[in-house]
């Protein structure tokens, strides 16, 4: 990939341009959205924070910050937020009591399944007009992505 045609560049600055600007649209969308919400006294970042904690159920403080690429220091001030307002709760484990475990609450639950609905919508407009193979090379860029945002984070 030495010599890049200039066609090839000319399409990975739109590519890098889109990544940036589609990050920053999708957290003005949403921190926009929840001031209209009911759910006014959460952030983005504590946003996808009950957002993980939704996928990853019953998970611990320290497994949810290896999954979020975070210290456990940082995680635990939002996590602390996010029980004081009502989003998650801590239950000790039933095999292990000294193991804490994450889950959402009621109130959690309805937000995060009201977050899920608009990344799915999200997610049908950017496949739309795609065809099976399409889809399957769209998977594979983002799991080069992931797989990029990972290493750079294990440095």
């Amino acid at each position: 990939m030495n010599a890049i045609s200039d066609e090839i560049k000319e399409d990975y600055n739109f590519i890098s341009d889109a990544l940036v600007d589609i990050y920053d649209q999708i957290m003005r969308i949403e921190e926009s959205e929840i001031k209209k919400s009911r759910f006014k006294d959460i952030t983005a970042k504590e946003l996808h924070l009950v957002h993980t904690i939704g996928l990853h159920d019953h998970k611990t403080t320290s497994e949810v910050a290896r999954i979020l690429r975070l210290s456990k220091g940082t995680l635990t001030a939002n996590l602390n937020n996010l029980e004081r307002k009502g989003y998650i709760s801590r239950m000790t484990n039933q095999k292990d009591r000294r193991i804490i475990n994450l889950m959402l609450t009621s109130k959690g639950r309805l937000l995060y399944r009201a977050h899920y609905a608009f990344h799915r919508k999200l997610v049908e407009q950017c496949l739309k007009g795609f065809d099976g193979a399409d889809i399957k090379k769209m998977k594979q860029a983002l799991i080069n992505v992931e797989d990029f945002i990972g290493e750079v984070s294990a440095r």
